[in-house]
């Protein structure tokens, strides 16, 4: 999901809104209020899953791999299978 494409759902949204709230001053009948308002709804949850797509992708471009690291064994006086040699 690109920002390009969020911002296009982001204002297929707000038309729609608009698109209604210009309906319903203009008198516009409850059958056509109801159509455009569930068009409008259909238009927000789209914008919520491209939403929700966009920032699982920036989080994971964005979030440290996680390295495992070896642990390191210190030899203790009580290892006899780690003998100093002198140099």
């Amino acid at each position: 999901m690109t920002l390009a494409e969020l911002e296009n759902a982001d204002k297929r949204m707000r038309q729609k809104w608009y698109d209604l709230v210009m309906a319903e001053q203009r008198g516009a009948s409850v059958q056509v209020l109801e159509r455009m308002y569930n068009s409008y709804v259909l238009a927000m949850e789209e914008y919520n899953r491209c939403s929700e797509e966009y920032l699982r992708e920036q989080q994971a471009e964005h979030s440290p791999i996680p390295v495992k690291q070896k642990k390191s064994r210190r030899s203790s006086s009580k290892d006899a299978s780690h003998k100093k040699l002198a140099s």
